[in-house]
């Protein structure tokens, strides 16, 4: 008996070694929160400050507004504002070039146009093509005479590139699209002219 007893004994004692106290284990908990919750506070803060960074080569205008039919006259190639047509682009991809005076329109709503030059690749293309697919707020074109492979323009900003994976692309996109100082961020971008593919 004595035996038993004192085997009971070591056994327990070797048991309360290992036992966790439930004041250890909240407090094992709540810092395992307080890990989670600094991470996803500086994942925010990185994210922030990723998107106010300036992104490299992006231009500057100050466009005027205004409607106006018939042929107009820019001075970017293409244009990243001023007097447009009164009726915008639809929104979407197209494999031949659109009428500059109904995709300034598209902008002046928000959108971003994206141009390149006619002898891209075709895998670049349909990069560009899968891109303008996630929003109904994006235009593709082809557009003979850029000056780099691919241009994406928003009202008053416009990037120059010459890969479709530049990484650049996604984030003027992002900063720019719908971009609340433009002029009329929201408007449709459907229900104009031309039919996409």
């Amino acid at each position: 008996m004595k035996v038993t007893t004192k085997k009971r004994n070591v056994r327990q004692t070797r048991m309360s070694r290992w036992r966790i106290s439930p004041l250890m284990l909240g407090g094992v908990l709540l810092a395992l929160v307080a890990v989670v919750i600094l991470y996803a506070v500086w994942q925010t803060m990185a994210a922030q400050n990723e998107k106010s960074q300036p992104i490299t080569g992006v231009e500057t205008f100050t466009p005027e507004r205004g409607h106006q039919e018939g042929k107009l006259t820019y001075a970017q190639t293409p244009p990243v504002g001023g007097v447009h047509n009164p009726v915008w682009q639809n929104c979407g991809v197209y494999t031949t070039p659109v009428a500059n005076e109904n995709a300034v329109h598209s902008l002046e709503h928000g959108a971003i146009w994206i141009t390149y030059r006619p002898d891209l690749s075709a895998a670049e293309v349909r990069q560009l093509q899968d891109l303008t697919r996630q929003s109904g707020y994006r235009l593709l074109s082809p557009y003979p005479g850029l000056p780099s492979s691919v241009v994406a323009s928003a009202w008053g900003y416009q990037l120059k590139i010459e890969r479709a994976n530049d990484p650049r692309l996604p984030r003027f996109i992002q900063r720019y699209e719908q971009n609340p100082q433009g002029p009329e961020p929201g408007a449709p971008c459907s229900g104009g002219v031309g039919g996409p593919g």
